[in-house]
């Protein structure tokens, strides 16, 4: 029974939905104690999670005990914020009889949807270093692709919160490969388009993306316009190489970017301070151990709202890191530190977070749309995922129906790739397929 639902959840190109992208029937294949869904959406501004949550509870829950039964786990935890009423009084009416299954209640900070965080929030675990939650006999995955799983078909839409700078913000179900501008009309958007920038994911990890007909793709989670002189899109515009000069000029080596990060929180011994001294004084010694290095999340805190002297820790660190990785660096599984008994006061508040990065205005309502967002052309992308590129089966031409699987990465690591609207192949390139109605 179990590897029928890994053969299924593989056909319906199944992939985590939180922004990693790691093809969920290879995650399912293992074994594990406790499976935890994450239901946090710590990211400032977006409102997938928590109206999925509300919305498809009963499809949230399946998922998970469908997850449950494929790794043997014999506990499941929806770990989600309080402030998510709605959501967690629906979830709890259907887990009334539900003796293996639970909600975990965390509080709004940032990042709560970090993996690390929710298992340790969980278990009192602590993933090693280089580790992945299975470590610790942990599987997490996003609320979104448990309600794929539960769906049992083919993954064609994408849940997608449209937000900033636009007169309407909404949350929409919109087929894979619809283009941000369509959504942002949708939502009443900015008419003059030159003076506006976005940001795909959450403000926090997201990146600026100039290309307004960009596509959705399965890991698109957000789209925020702000004001080109709003100073995040100035800040995650500015050049490595002023970074760089600024990180020699400038740091003082105060320690606020290790001190608020949160894996170093955690025992991870993640040291970005060590890093910038390192390239400040070009000294590749005083960068500290591997693990300083290897350890960072990405998760933008110790940019974004630690540094004072408005620095780049995090893009400086990060850079070192994967420099060390494609040298082939590593450090072992082992957890350095305790957990600082101060972890409870260091933790972030959102609303703090939002103020900090100047989005207080545009932090409201983005309500659910429910009915399918429709469009006329999609450009589905072969690289939604980690692993290969998915290989196009079909031909310019020829015929699809909405769920007619168009690409795959056979027994490679990846994901198959479905129609998500009925019409004709119109393109086909090494990137895209696209599809006219």
């Amino acid at each position: 029974m179990s590897q029928d639902y890994i053969s299924k959840i593989k056909d319906a190109g199944i992939v985590g939905a939180g922004g990693a992208g790691f093809p969920t029937h290879v995650k399912l294949d293992s074994k594990a104690e406790v499976v935890i869904i994450n239901g946090a959406e710590c990211e400032p501004l977006l409102r997938v999670d928590q109206q999925m949550m509300e919305f498809y509870s009963k499809e949230v829950i399946d998922g998970l005990r469908i997850a449950m039964i494929q790794t043997g786990a014999k506990k499941g935890v929806i770990c989600l914020k309080g402030k998510y009423k709605k959501a967690i009084s629906n979830l709890q009416n259907l887990l009334k009889d539900e003796s293996s299954m639970e909600l975990k209640i965390i509080k709004d900070y940032y990042p709560a949807g970090d993996e690390q965080q929710l298992v340790y929030e969980v278990t009192g675990k602590v993933v090693p270093l280089m580790g992945i939650p299975l470590d610790v006999e942990a599987v997490v995955i996003n609320v979104l692709t448990t309600i794929h799983i539960a769906r049992d078909k083919p993954v064609t839409e994408r849940v997608i919160t449209v937000t900033g700078a636009v007169e309407k913000p909404q949350t929409f179900i919109a087929p894979v490969g619809t283009t941000f501008g369509e959504l942002i009309k949708a939502c009443s958007g900015p008419a003059n388009l030159n003076d506006y920038s976005l940001i795909v994911g959450g403000p926090m990890m997201g990146y600026v993306e100039e290309n307004w007909n960009a596509p959705v793709t399965k890991l698109t989670g957000g789209i925020i316009i702000l004001p080109k002189n709003h100073s995040l899109i100035i800040k995650k515009t500015r050049k490595t190489v002023v970074d760089l000069q600024l990180t020699k000029a400038i740091c003082c080596q105060c320690s606020y970017c290790t001190d608020m990060c949160p894996r170093n929180i955690i025992g991870l011994n993640t040291e970005p301070h060590k890093v910038m001294r390192g390239l400040a004084n070009e000294d590749p010694s005083a960068l500290g151990a591997i693990s300083s290095v290897v350890s960072c999340c990405n998760c933008g805190l110790c940019t974004l709202y630690a540094c004072p002297m408005d620095l780049d820790p995090g893009k400086i660190t990060n850079m070192v890191k994967q420099s060390l990785l494609k040298k082939g660096a590593k450090t072992e599984k082992i957890i350095p530190y305790e957990v600082d008994p101060l972890r409870e006061s260091k933790k972030v508040p959102t609303k703090r977070l939002i103020a900090r990065i100047e989005l207080s205005d545009y932090d409201v309502a983005a309500p659910l749309i429910h009915s399918i967002f429709e469009t006329r052309n999609v450009k589905i992308m072969l690289k939604q995922h980690i692993g290969v590129s998915a290989t196009s089966i079909v031909r310019v031409g020829e015929p699809v129906t909405k769920g007619t699987l168009i690409a795959s990465c056979g027994d490679n690591l990846g994901a198959n790739i479905h129609a998500s609207i009925s019409g004709k192949v119109i393109n086909l390139t090494d990137d895209y397929i696209e599809i006219q109605a």
